[in-house]
């Protein structure tokens, strides 16, 4: 019961998701060929909504769930870090036709293959957790 909440946000997301068409192969094409502002405007909007939370957060006008002042560590400001985690984000995006939030949804949606992409995905944070030490972070 006590993951219950989780599910529900997980539920809804995945749902608005669904009839956003954002997990649409042709949607996707479209965002990446510049024929459609529709993917686009999902992200920035995500992006957006993020950012004005995470002012909240840091300027304590909202708190964690459990009443608690959430602190946000500063990170290094190095580029490899994102650059190289950008480009494996953006081969596996390519590779399978989907972002790793949407395996989900499409899991739910009924597209099963989904599960070996899924069990990439888990078998890819395994090696990035026996690898983390050697990468730049």
């Amino acid at each position: 019961m006590k993951m219950f909440k989780y599910i529900v946000v997980g539920f809804f997301f995945g749902f608005g998701m669904w009839k956003l068409e954002a997990i649409s192969a042709f949607r996707i094409m479209e965002m990446f060929h510049f024929q459609s502002f529709h993917m686009y405007g999902i992200i920035i909007s995500g992006v957006l909504t993020s950012m004005i939370i995470t002012q909240l957060f840091r300027k304590g006008k909202i708190k964690t769930i459990k009443g608690i002042q959430h602190q946000f560590n500063d990170k290094d400001r190095t580029w490899p870090r994102y650059i190289i985690g950008g480009i494996i984000f953006g081969m596996g995006w390519a590779l399978t036709g989907v972002c790793t939030g949407m395996m989900f949804v499409l899991l739910g949606a009924g597209y099963t293959v989904f599960v070996v992409f899924m069990g990439s995905a888990m078998l890819g944070t395994f090696v990035y957790g026996l690898t983390r030490k050697w990468l730049p972070h």
